[in-house]
């Protein structure tokens, strides 16, 4: 997504109405961050999105970084992704999706699957808690990884 995509528009307006609501002020800041993990692909860290938006803010700390993320998450703008004792991956898509991760080079791909969609959430749950959605990791070796293995 580039930053005049409708998409990206779409998902800023969104932000701003969410803020607004929630009496959260808007900066120039978290709206950077918000388009930097917005108009990317690939499920950033915290890390990523600092790097990347260092670049055209050179006085952002990552502890700025880390907060806007977690507010974003908590206004219901991003999701994340992994448990969060690791690395912490955010991602912009909130259609229902499921997510290939490669276990060498870290490679996370979004991918559709109505099989996975509609998985059966076991009776055994229930002791827990109730499921209100479900969402599939598959951990594997990306092609590039494997080629590279194979040479």
């Amino acid at each position: 997504m580039h930053s005049g995509d409708p998409e990206v528009s779409r998902r800023v307006k969104e932000f701003r109405e969410a803020a607004k609501s929630a009496g959260v002020k808007l900066t120039h800041q978290r709206l950077e961050i918000l388009r930097e993990v917005i108009g990317r692909t690939d499920h950033p860290s915290a890390e990523a999105v600092y790097r990347a938006v260092r670049v055209r803010m050179p006085t952002i700390s990552l502890d700025t970084v880390y907060r806007t993320l977690w507010l974003l998450t908590d206004l219901g703008v991003v999701t994340t992704l992994g448990p969060r004792r690791e690395v912490v991956r955010f991602d912009p898509n909130l259609k229902h999706h499921h997510h290939f991760v490669c276990m060498r080079c870290g490679l996370v791909q979004d991918f559709m699957s109505a099989d996975f969609d509609h998985i059966r959430v076991p009776e055994a749950l229930l002791a827990v808690g109730e499921a209100t959605s479900t969402h599939v990791d598959v951990r594997g070796v990306c092609i590039q990884c494997a080629q590279a293995r194979e040479l």
